[in-house]
């Protein structure tokens, strides 16, 4: 491979070549060329994480077959010293070349996916580089497998040569995901930028030519929002293949959805939320980040307190873009705000930990979810898009609609995004600053405590309601309730969740419960709903489980059902005043492009 800028470069990269020998058996083969300085031994490193998925994955469990040898192809020892360090013994040669297999079968955004028509390939899984933790280029020359026609990456490319990419330094190896096959690509230019969607399994079904128009207006809108675009270009790898998901990095992001995205209203604009989330982070994370956020240790966790506002200010704008833009109808919009409240205001967790705790407890919480994580913790994306709103609406309530949301984003990113990040405080007081205003109750209360968030605020600058709930009477006394939710496992009826401060979680009904019967007539479980609507709140039932094969009764006082009372609208009375705040909060536009249900 030959050196991108050799001349300028002062320290010597790692070269990688990737060959898909077998795609079939889902392994890409690698090989490394490691320059050893000439010490006489190395250790290498691979990752147990990727930046924008907080969880230690143990990437190591991957790797096969590990040798080395010198550039003349004698075996030199190699030794596994930790789960994820090799020790090289180089003989004090120049180079080394190490040779592993990497299996990949995960279909994930942030792992690898290889298979006979196309691979998807993230660094974090793929590349060991030294363990100095010395700054160095890295070089990938890939061979594609027989049938792939493009190699699609951030990556940069090098000159004259096809298919190899240069990298100024693990990070951005890291940070830039490698799409192989024969996607079909879509392009589009803002701001002079070139911007690619890369469909990966794009059939009749996926309307690929579409989605790239109103990423081209999504895209528009980012770029007003911001006031310029942080990268040279973008690319959105978009793989067709009914996973979800979605990871961001600084000039792409890897999508997964499923092939009817774009048949149906309600899943395409869920599609464009996702793409608006994802290149989002391309400021708001990937540049404008936490202080505890780079630079990366990528062999232990990296705890910071700021997710809520990495990703939660991120959640709030995702789905606020796609409607700036002209993508979704307001309805549609306050439809979604009012779900996030919803969540967040029905989630007993929110009043057992803070949204900074959440952030902090990511690691070991937030993406090791079980039976009752809604009983004790909150989502850091839901609640901090939440306070994102009720902020928004403060600053230009305070301001006289003259700042918002969108300047502290700017302000905070002219102020941090240098490579330095910003700490808690620091954030706070950039809030403050935009918002001229001392926000040290609020912060004390509902970002690092568990008070309830007020939206009276909100309901003023915009001239907003959350839709009367209708009064519960003796005539209408409103539906009997359990408090669990239930899955079907082969026609058993079994209890998955018991919320806290239910009449089941109060009558001692646990998770992995089997509803049997009610008042000793059987229950199957296409009647539960059914059974509950003869019954009227406040009567007990007689409630027979099976726990772990032993047969038990519950007496159960049942409640009422929550009914929706968190839904947004305008307010009949609306002033002028409070029609312009909406309609700039808004950028309220004619629908464009957006698809309609089909059959």
């Amino acid at each position: 491979m030959m050196p991108i800028v050799a001349a300028a470069q002062s320290v010597e990269p790692i070269r990688y070549n990737l060959s898909f020998p077998a795609p079939h058996t889902h392994y890409v083969e690698v090989s490394a060329t490691v320059p050893t300085a000439g010490q006489s031994e190395i250790q290498l490193m691979l990752a147990v994480w990727t930046p924008g998925s907080y969880l230690v994955r143990e990437f190591a469990r991957h790797i096969e077959n590990v040798t080395a040898q010198t550039n003349k192809g004698q075996t030199l020892e190699i030794h596994k010293v930790s789960k994820n360090r090799w020790r090289v013994s180089t003989g004090k040669t120049s180079h080394v070349v190490v040779k592993y297999r990497v299996y990949g079968r995960e279909m994930s955004v942030r792992t690898n996916w290889i298979e006979t028509s196309f691979a998807l390939l993230n660094g974090a899984p793929t590349f060991m580089t030294l363990a100095d933790g010395k700054p160095r280029p890295h070089e990938v020359a890939i061979e594609l497998a027989n049938g792939w026609t493009q190699a699609m990456t951030g990556l940069e490319e090098i000159p004259g040569v096809v298919h190899q990419f240069y990298a100024q330094d693990f990070d951005t190896l890291v940070d830039s995901p490698i799409l192989l096959g024969n996607p079909t690509v879509h392009s589009f230019i803002v701001d002079g930028k070139p911007h690619y969607l890369v469909n990966e399994g794009e059939v009749d079904l996926f309307d690929g030519a579409k989605a790239a128009r109103d990423l081209e207006l999504l895209v528009q809108e980012h770029f007003q929002l911001w006031g310029f675009l942080p990268y040279e270009k973008y690319l959105f790898l978009n793989v067709i293949t009914e996973s979800r998901g979605g990871l961001e990095h600084k000039n792409s992001s890897v999508l997964m959805t499923s092939r009817w995205a774009t048949r149906t209203r309600k899943s395409y604009l869920a599609w464009l939320e996702l793409a608006s989330h994802e290149i989002f982070h391309a400021w708001n994370v990937k540049r404008l980040r936490p202080v505890e956020l780079g630079p990366f240790n990528y062999e232990r966790e990296v705890f910071t307190k700021s997710l809520w506002v990495a990703e939660g200010f991120t959640s709030y704008y995702d789905a606020l873009l796609v409607h700036r833009a002209g993508l979704s109808t307001r309805e549609e919009y306050l439809q979604t705000l009012s779900n996030q409240i919803e969540a967040l205001q029905t989630t007993p967790g929110r009043l057992i930990q803070s949204v900074e705790m959440a952030s902090q407890d990511a690691w070991i919480k937030y993406y090791r979810p079980d039976e009752n994580s809604s009983n004790t913790s909150i989502s850091y994306y839901i609640k901090g898009a939440v306070i994102a709103f009720v902020l928004d609406a403060k600053i230009r309530l305070a301001t006289k609609g003259n700042r918002s949301l969108d300047d502290v984003l700017r302000a905070a990113y002219e102020q941090y995004a240098d490579g330095s990040g910003y700490s808690p405080r620091e954030f706070q007081a950039v809030v403050e600053q935009v918002a001229n205003l001392d926000l040290s109750v609020f912060w004390n209360s509902v970002v690092e405590g568990i008070s309830e968030i007020k939206y009276d605020e909100a309901h003023e600058t915009f001239g907003l309601q959350f839709q009367p709930v209708p009064e519960l009477s003796p005539e209408a006394p409103g539906k009997s309730w359990l408090g669990v939710t239930v899955r079907n496992d082969g026609g058993n009826l079994i209890v998955t969740r018991v919320l806290r401060d239910t009449p089941a979680y109060n009558a001692g009904v646990n998770v992995d419960d089997e509803i049997l019967a009610i008042d000793e007539f059987r229950v199957r479980t296409e009647q539960l709903n059914n059974r509950l609507e003869e019954y009227h709140p406040g009567e007990t039932i007689s409630l027979l489980v099976a726990r772990r094969g032993q047969l038990m009764r519950h007496n159960v006082m049942l409640g009422v059902e929550p009914v929706k009372q968190w839904i947004l609208e305008v307010a009949p009375a609306v002033s002028e005043v409070q029609k312009e705040r909406l309609a700039t909060w808004l950028h309220a536009v004619p629908t464009v492009s957006a698809p309609q249900e089909t059959d």
